[in-house]
């Protein structure tokens, strides 16, 4: 069921002209195609901070066709911009503390945070964004850059850091009315030249219904150098729970970005899901991952006809809501085994037998339920839990493979599942948000595929929320 605040104009214009307190959510602006050289192409995009990731960020934008306006005392912080991505670098333009000249309007604002040391650097945050937030174009992007808490020696330190991750948060509630999202991204020590990809990503379209999360970028998994397009050619991706939804919509994304996709579902869904296989050019895998046999199954085919696979999304789920007290068993049973015990018992076979790939990226489906847990739903926020943990605990061990695991949480997502909700539940999920609406498949899709990317490296033992800044949970 379509939202009706978001699609129906007529609605929309009536609730705006009678001035009604009802908010009326911002059509987000999400990506189309595959992904582009030149992502950020004539964004205007203010730098701003003390930071140290000056020259960095110099590159990652000026190579992604960005505007740079770097704000500054004096023409010395446009250095770094000459020379990097020069043949496809705007003209950098120097911006005076304080100053938003008057009709002017950005894209995006990126904050270095990297130099703060005490809680009164903190300052900095609304000395330099203040002027400009109510510049910010319609999805818009703000994202927050900053070092690890957990990496600080002296306590005041870890207390500054921490202090960026709050301040997006709640920018990110305060902006999503207009469509726009705030993020932050803690970058190891070492690890500033695999920023480019996750900041490239947190500006572009494709993060649309992310929001209020933070990112840890490491040096943790080993990884090459990653290319800008055809990012997933010559891999093999397998995608459960593939006929149909999100799983659908990520089988999609993948193969527009050149994988071979393996689409699992259970054999008395043969026809949606080798449908959705034949659409993309990929192959169909009938098995019921229940079925004790089904790791041994999966892992034998992805052996025998493709020779391994690279990526690895655990998509297949299920929910068996009732309370506790009047849950039956079999409930219980049904839902943590697809959920959590189908996931561990299908890695730990890929695992055992070579199939996944060195380099490989294992992509988990948890929930928002998993993270802040749900009237109703104990054994489903059991297993979506247990997701995060099992990330966590199993990206340590496959590091040194350049293997990354991580896991995306989505919120409320306009599925035919949640168009079966009562009305009333249904709407106000969709308000709970910072961007005032429901995500969209494709919007879970694209964070799937970006964390299947050689480029997301950076990123391990994650549980990134698809939820637009839901304002329930962590």
């Amino acid at each position: 069921m379509s939202d009706l605040l978001l699609e129906n104009q007529n609605a929309r214009k009536l609730i705006k002209t009678l001035g009604l307190p009802i908010p009326v959510p911002e059509r987000l602006a999400r990506a189309k195609g595959p992904y582009e050289e030149r992502r950020l192409d004539d964004k205007t995009v203010l730098v701003c901070g003390t930071g140290a990731l000056s020259a960095v960020l110099a590159e990652i934008l000026t190579k992604a066709g960005a505007n740079p306006w770097v704000v500054g005392e004096s023409d010395a912080v446009l250095e770094p911009y000459n020379g990097p991505g020069e043949a496809w670098a705007r003209t950098p333009r120097r911006i005076e503390p304080g100053d938003a000249p008057e009709g002017e309007r950005i894209d995006a604002i990126v904050f270095d945070g990297t130099g703060l040391q005490s809680p009164d650097d903190l300052r900095q945050l609304y000395d330099y964004i203040h002027p400009w937030i109510r510049r910010l174009n319609r999805s818009g992007r703000v994202v927050i850059i900053g070092r690890p808490a957990s990496d600080a020696k002296k306590p005041a330190r870890a207390a500054t850091r921490a202090g960026l991750e709050g301040f997006a948060r709640s920018l990110a509630k305060e902006i999503g009315a207009n469509g726009s999202i705030a993020n932050s991204v803690f970058v190891e020590d070492g690890a500033e030249g695999r920023l480019g990809p996750v900041l490239r990503f947190l500006l572009s379209p494709r993060s649309a219904f992310i929001s209020c999360q933070p990112f840890h970028v490491t040096n943790r998994a080993k990884g090459d150098e990653a290319p800008d397009t055809h990012v997933l050619g010559g891999k093999v991706a397998l995608v459960t729970g593939a006929a149909r939804g999100i799983g659908e919509a990520t089988a999609e994304l993948l193969a527009a970005e050149g994988a071979h996709v393996v689409c699992l579902d259970r054999p008395a869904d043969d026809a949606p899901c080798s449908k959705v296989a034949q659409r993309i050019g990929g192959s169909a895998l009938l098995v019921d991952i229940t079925d004790d046999d089904a790791p041994e199954r999966i892992a034998g085919e992805l052996e025998e006809r493709f020779g391994g696979v690279d990526i690895v999304v655990h998509n297949a789920g299920v929910t068996r809501d009732k309370t506790l007290g009047r849950m039956k068993p079999d409930a219980w049973d049904m839902a943590v085994d697809i959920n959590l015990g189908a996931v561990i018992r299908i890695t730990d076979r890929l695992l055992e037998k070579d199939v996944l790939r060195p380099g490989g990226r294992i992509v988990c489906l948890s929930s928002v339920s998993g993270i802040a847990g749900n009237r109703g739903q104990t054994n489903y926020s059991a297993s979506k839990a247990g997701i995060v943990g099992f990330v966590k605990a199993l990206s340590a061990k496959l590091a040194k493979k350049g293997i990354t695991v991580n896991a995306i949480a989505p919120g409320f997502i306009e599925t035919r599942l949640t168009s079966a909700m009562p009305v009333a539940i249904r709407e106000g999920a969709r308000r709970l948000s910072a961007v005032g609406q429901g995500g969209k498949p494709e919007d879970v899709g694209q964070a799937i595929t970006f964390l299947s990317t050689p480029g997301a490296v950076g990123l391990t033992g994650e549980t990134v929320r698809v939820c637009g800044g839901a304002l329930v949970g962590a």
